[in-house]
């Protein structure tokens, strides 16, 4: 059974895609690096939410020591861009960049991401930049496809997890 690092945006997000992947035959473990995240109190529930995620389907959660500065070094000069500008694609490739050294450096066979089942994420931006860093290590799943953001959706009603409101970063506090 192939090793599957899945980089987890949210609990939210990670529901659909975790079931996914195991129903897919990988052995999935859930990957949580958000930088992006702001405030920290904002950060500590997706976490949690996570967490979760990961304990609902019986999966091992890893993460890294959130770390704001660094991101907002590389982010800042993008502030005011609306979301789906330079400033998401630079968060993607830092994110997806930490996601993947942590795959290398822990011998999974694979990563992908959740960020693929937002209908407000562009997968197609995501695979071009996680093939940059990742070649053919990544698997380029659009986890949105066949209704995956309803799914997803309707799991975490089920299992009343937290859902957050706006993207994560403070630039898009006010967007939403």
């Amino acid at each position: 059974m192939k090793k599957v690092l899945l980089h987890i945006c949210c609990g939210v997000c990670a529901l659909h895609s975790i079931d996914k992947l195991k129903k897919d035959s990988f052995s999935v473990s859930g990957f949580f690096c958000n930088p992006n995240i702001y405030p920290f109190d904002e950060y500590t529930k997706r976490l949690n939410a996570a967490k979760e995620a990961c304990r609902i389907f019986e999966i091992d959660f890893l993460n890294v020591d959130y770390d704001h500065q660094p991101w907002l070094g590389e982010c800042l000069k993008y502030s005011s861009e609306p979301e789906g500008g330079e400033r998401c694609t630079v968060c993607y490739a830092l994110r997806i960049k930490t996601a993947f050294d942590f795959c290398v450096q822990n011998n999974f066979d694979y990563l992908t991401s959740t960020l693929t089942i937002s209908p407000h994420k562009n997968s197609k931006k995501i695979f071009a930049i996680a093939k940059d860093i990742c070649a053919d290590k990544y698997l380029a799943i659009d986890f949105k496809k066949e209704d995956g953001f309803k799914k997803t959706a309707a799991l975490a009603r089920e299992y009343n997890l937290y859902r957050q409101n706006y993207c994560g970063c403070e630039f898009s506090i006010h967007e939403k």
